[in-house]
């Protein structure tokens, strides 16, 4: 399963993926600081699933699936 990793704090990025890692199901395709990277990557990497923060600045994650 190709994982997108979005949210605005390094540490839960970080978090999240030190759990999906242990996975051999999933391959962590990116990752994501904000909104406008995250609607970039998912365009461009086509992700099976995305983990998404819903309140980051500027571009809200719920922004983001309207988009």
């Amino acid at each position: 399963m190709r994982v997108l990793i979005v949210d605005d704090e390094p540490l839960a990025r970080q978090r999240i993926e030190d759990l999906l890692a242990k996975k051999d199901s999933i391959d962590i395709v990116g990752t994501a600081s904000n909104g406008s990277e995250a609607v970039e990557l998912i365009r461009r990497l086509s992700p099976n699933l995305v983990f998404l923060d819903v309140q980051m600045p500027g571009m809200s994650g719920l922004d983001v699936v309207d988009t």
